[in-house]
């Protein structure tokens, strides 16, 4: 097993150029957009949705996380270049990651080991540009809401205590959370609360990911709920005709990124939100791109299945009427330890009994995903410190469901360590896929579709609403937004909304706080228990640990 580092190991793979992984796909220099050798961009016209249909969708999960994430992306990349390996045409398309988990705790999302997309450095910063759009795109439309606050022309007599609409920054700063702007006296603007979110989680964000062409961006960013004038009635972004200029700062973020895996297969990357706060799953555009030029895509939603599986199902899935035909739903013995109740110290300690404990929650997840009529496939995401009791007692428990458990060695083996995974998958893919179904209808009033999530898919007795949300409630209905998609933000640590209660809680209720409304998205927000939608550096963030040299050369990131 090697002893370099996720970036050593990028950085000793020879890439080819990007025309070469283009030709693989079958698509010609001619509509390859280059960003120097080795990134480039692809046209929305290469997407056929009769190609579409005939290609296959494998969704790429996990059970309730550690803190440290237990390696979907490396799976998904491993799987990818296993399907490759034994003679499928297979593509990954994968999220962009976000600067804040970079410089934060989770570091770089770009794979692990000799799993990884590449250029590495390049996808774990700025990449092609499109957060830096998404943020210039969301923070425009903050600067036009102020100016017509401030304006005596065309004033649309917006009421400042009502405005929804934050700005947005893409870095982890507890300190941006709440903000007083337009101080200073009246050349300065009107003073009034306001507030940073992450940009992943932007509405911007969420728009692209949803949106199916251009002018579908466009309709949507004008559809962007601002708050209320003060004779109570609502105001959009199309009120302040900002949707084409939001829209000229996405024009090239809207086109799918091309990169490769350190095996030279392709790999789709395009827009990032989080699972915890967003919809957590890439952009509808690049998905649907990767259908069009490849005969499998393994795609990847964040966190545990509760929450970005469950948003790719429910949301994008039956927005975009993709099938998913497998999900993989990745496990690993450190999880199964913590569920089992051991403490972050013993997590690499052989323990059979909290392993045992712990496959509550990997069995929980298994029956969630088989009610949306798919079949999973337990991909155990291999450690050094597993132990073959440990593994063979998860196969089993597995057996039992009738699920099949596979060891993922990606990370170490890269392809060669994955083709008994991949070839898991295609015998589902080939012989038991059924069409999938959504949780929930839509059309099912706001109440319906929150209990039908929490009581489903995360095991809770009972909703609770604080007043708050009864009021953000009677809000949706008015305005006419109950037939939404619900984007839950939920904690990742558990099923319920209370991190400590790990395993498979039971007996227990969640409490929707609030509920925000992305209604160019075209879905509601439940906000569970504490959550926040600007998260915070730890004490020692991975910053500490990176450097670079004259010459450029990184070290320390992810």
């Amino acid at each position: 097993m090697s002893h370099l580092s996720d970036i050593e190991i990028a950085q000793a793979n020879e890439l080819v150029h990007i025309s070469q992984i283009a030709e693989k796909l079958e698509v010609s220099e001619e509509d390859v957009e280059m960003y120097g050798k080795y990134k480039a961009k692809l046209p929305l016209k290469l997407i056929d949705e009769n190609k579409i249909k005939n290609n296959n969708l494998v969704l790429v999960t996990a059970l309730t996380p550690t803190p440290a994430g237990e390696g979907k992306t490396t799976v998904s990349i491993g799987l990818t270049e296993g399907l490759n390996k034994i003679g499928k045409q297979a593509t990954v398309v994968l999220r962009e990651p976000s600067l804040g988990p970079v410089f934060g705790i989770k570091g770089g999302a770009a794979g692990g080991g000799y799993s990884q997309v590449v250029p590495m450095e390049d996808i774990n910063l700025h990449f092609t540009g499109d957060f830096n759009a998404v943020e210039k795109a969301n923070n425009l439309l903050s600067a036009l809401i102020d100016n017509n606050l401030q304006s005596r022309e065309n004033n649309l007599n917006i009421d400042p205590r009502t405005i929804l609409w934050k700005r947005v920054i893409d870095m982890n700063d507890r300190a941006l959370r709440n903000i007083t702007i337009g101080l200073g006296g009246t050349a300065n603007g009107v003073p009034r609360e306001d507030g940073f979110n992450i940009t992943p989680a932007s509405e911007v964000m969420a728009i692209l990911c949803m949106a199916t062409d251009f002018n579908n961006l466009k309709e949507r960013l004008g559809n962007i709920f601002i708050g209320f004038t003060y004779d109570k009635k609502p105001v959009f972004a199309k009120d302040l005709k900002a949707e084409n200029a939001m829209a000229i700062l996405l024009k090239d973020a809207i086109k799918p990124n091309l990169v490769q895996t350190l095996e030279g297969n392709p790999a789709i990357i395009h827009g990032g939100p989080f699972a915890n706060i967003a919809q957590g799953t890439n952009t509808i555009i690049a998905t649907k791109m990767g259908l069009s030029l490849s005969n499998y895509v393994v795609t990847e939603a964040g966190f545990g299945a509760d929450l970005g599986a469950e948003k790719f199902l429910n949301i994008k899935s039956a927005y975009a009427k993709l099938n998913p035909k497998a999900v993989v739903l990745v496990a690993t013995i450190r999880a199964l330890r913590h569920h089992g109740g051991v403490e972050k110290e013993e997590y690499n300690t052989q323990n059979l009994e909290a392993v045992q404990r712990g496959f509550r929650n990997l069995e929980k997840h298994i029956e969630n995903i088989r009610k949306f009529n798919i079949e999973p496939v337990v991909a155990i995401n291999s450690f050094v410190s597993d132990t073959e009791e440990e593994i063979n007692y998860v196969i089993n428990q597995c057996a039992s469901m009738n699920v099949e458990a596979v060891v993922s060695k990606g990370w170490a083996e890269g392809g060669e360590g994955t083709k008994d995974l991949a070839k898991a998958v295609v015998n589902v893919v080939e012989n038991k896929a059924t069409v999938y179904q959504p949780l929930y209808n839509w059309n099912s009033s706001v109440k319906e579709k929150i209990e039908k999530i929490a009581k489903e898919i995360y095991g809770a007795d009972a909703v609770e609403y604080s007043g708050r949300a009864r009021l953000n409630l009677n809000r949706i209905e008015r305005l006419g937004f109950s037939n939404f998609a619900v984007c839950m933000a939920k904690t990742q640590k558990s099923f319920s909304d209370n991190e400590k209660l790990i395993g498979r809680p039971e007996g227990f209720t969640v409490t929707v706080r609030e509920i925000e409304i992305a209604a160019g998205a075209e879905f509601i927000i439940p906000i569970l228990g504490k959550m926040m939608r600007m998260p915070g550096l730890p004490s020692v963030p991975a910053s500490e640990k990176m450097t670079i040299d004259s010459n450029g050369t990184i070290s320390g990131l992810s």
